[in-house]
């Protein structure tokens, strides 16, 4: 059998689709993958000692290739809520480092830089007004983002005050209840959806709120018992709910409007 009928047929030709893992690069295809540092929201002040982490303010990612591009639209993962801790495990360059023991920050930061280095700074969606509803295209540029370092906070409105360890208080406005609370972490985060998840498939109602400020809140009135810190979670007046989560995300108290309702 000739060389050119054997290729027709498949007798010695590999045509299977998919990558070897982990091969070895080709004569003349061998190239480095570029990495960048990433500036980190926490600026490592909040990771505990012995952490990868602590007292860095930068971390080294790579920039995506196809095969976080698999990982991004891996129907499994994503139904799994895996695809994101796969992504950042596959960017981060230093392998101590676990996307569960990531705060929150500084995992949205990674992927933020690496949604840059692969699809560029413009992210054009849809928003929708908060005052009218009126739906509209708008373009953010996510090259520039507003990042909150951390640290006390003296506003009108809230007051926050770092007391270390990665822990912060303030004073509730209505209960006049002094609550310590902490940064989320990338654990903290899953085991937030895989809560909402269960409650789902159990048919019961899901407890969003209560759950998040439960996973936040580490002291009241400097008692650390879970009994007290759960009724206050499930117990909180509205406005001190939103006080707590305001201090957690010390959001600008401008709002965004369209248009027409800034007219």
């Amino acid at each position: 059998m000739s060389r050119r009928n054997s290729d027709r047929i498949g007798g010695h030709r590999d045509s299977s689709t998919t990558p070897p893992v982990n091969a070895a690069p080709p004569e003349g295809f061998s190239f480095v993958v570029p990495t960048e540092l990433v500036e980190l929201p926490s600026e490592g002040r909040y990771y505990p000692e012995g952490h990868p982490l602590h007292g860095q303010k930068t971390i080294e990612i790579k920039q995506m290739t196809a095969k976080e591009e698999d990982i991004l639209t891996s129907r499994a993962l994503i139904q799994k809520g895996l695809a994101l801790d796969r992504l950042i495990s596959s960017l981060i360059i230093d392998k101590r480092v676990s996307p569960e023991t990531l705060l929150v920050g500084d995992r949205n930061a990674i992927i933020i830089a690496s949604r840059i280095s692969g699809y560029g700074s413009e992210y054009d969606t849809k928003v929708s007004c908060p005052s009218c509803g009126t739906e509209q295209r708008f373009v953010f540029d996510i090259s520039e983002p507003n990042v909150h370092y951390g640290g006390e906070i003296e506003r009108e409105d809230i007051s926050v005050i770092e007391v270390g360890d990665g822990v912060f208080e303030t004073t509730l406005p209505a209960t006049n209840l002094k609550v310590g609370f902490k940064l989320l972490t990338g654990k903290d985060e899953k085991d937030l959806l895989e809560s909402t998840e269960d409650d789902r498939k159990k048919k019961k109602a899901e407890k969003n709120i209560t759950s998040q400020l439960m996973a936040m809140i580490t002291s009241v009135n400097d008692s650390e018992l879970l009994e007290h810190r759960a009724y206050v979670a499930q117990n909180l007046p509205s406005k001190d709910s939103r006080h707590l989560r305001m201090a957690y995300g010390c959001p600008d108290s401008n709002g965004s409007y369209c248009a027409s309702c800034r007219a």
